[in-house]
C-alpha cells in the first residue's frame, strides 16, 4: 500500500508540474472538477444524465484547457520539450485524446443515424429520450475508455502502474479542487501562467 500511494502520488505530482501551467487550464479543470463531483452523484440516481454533465460539462471544459491554453513550447519548469512530455505521458497524451473524444462525438450521430443501432436497442421515441440514450452510450465510452487504458498500462509498465492511474484519474476531482481552488483568483488579477515556484525548487 506504501509503494501504491508513493506511485500515486508521483503520477499526481507529475500531471500537475508538466501539464497544468496555464492559469486559465487550471480554472477550466477547477469547473470541470466541481461538475465531475455532481456528475459522481448523479450517479446513483441518473447513470445517463450523470455522463451527460460529465462528458458535456467536465470534459469539455478540461479537455478544452489541455488543448487551448496549456502551452505547447520548451518546459523551462521542467527542462523538457512538448514532445518528450507527450512520450512520456502515462494516461492519455493529446493523439489519445484525439480518438477518445472522436468516439465521444460519434456516439450522437451513430444513435442519430441509426436509431436502433442496428436492432440493439429500442429507437427514441422523443427528443429527450434520444438524449437518453446519448448518455448511457457515453457512460460506456467513459467506462470503456478508462478500462482500456488501464489494462493497456498493464502490459506497457505493470499492474500497479494501471491501478494506480485508474485510481488518479477517478480521484482528480477530489484533487484538483484542492490544487486549482485559487485559480480564478490568479486569473482574475492578469496571471496567465502559473510561476511554477514550487516546481522549480524541484530542480
Amino acid at each position: 500500500m506504501k509503494d501504491f500511494l508513493s506511485a500515486l502520488k508521483t503520477q499526481r505530482w507529475d500531471d500537475h508540474r508538466y501539464y497544468h501551467h496555464s492559469r486559465i487550464n487550471q480554472t477550466l479543470h477547477l469547473i470541470s472538477a466541481l461538475s465531475f463531483l455532481v456528475a459522481y452523484g448523479l450517479l446513483f440516481s441518473d447513470p445517463a444524465g450523470a455522463a451527460l454533465l460529465a462528458w458535456g460539462v467536465s470534459m469539455v471544459s478540461r479537455q478544452s484547457g489541455h488543448f487551448f491554453f496549456e502551452p505547447r513550447g520548451y518546459d523551462e519548469v521542467n527542462q523538457a520539450t512538448h514532445e518528450h512530455k507527450e512520450e512520456i505521458k502515462v494516461g492519455y497524451n493529446l493523439r489519445r485524446k484525439v480518438v477518445l473524444m472522436a468516439l465521444w462525438v460519434a456516439a450522437p450521430v451513430a444513435l442519430w443515424l441509426s436509431p436502433s443501432l442496428g436492432g440493439l436497442i429500442a429507437p427514441a421515441e422523443s427528443f429527450s429520450a434520444f438524449w437518453h440514450q446519448v448518455g448511457w452510450a457515453w457512460l460506456v465510452v467513459g467506462v470503456g475508455g478508462l478500462l482500456f487504458r488501464t489494462v493497456h498500462l498493464f502490459f506497457l509498465k505493470d499492474v500497479q502502474t494501471g491501478l494506480v492511474w485508474m485510481t488518479k484519474i477517478l480521484t482528480d476531482p477530489f484533487h484538483d479542487v484542492y490544487l486549482y481552488h485559487k485559480a480564478p483568483l490568479y486569473l482574475l488579477r492578469g496571471e496567465l501562467l502559473d510561476p511554477m515556484a514550487h516546481a522549480r525548487k524541484q530542480h
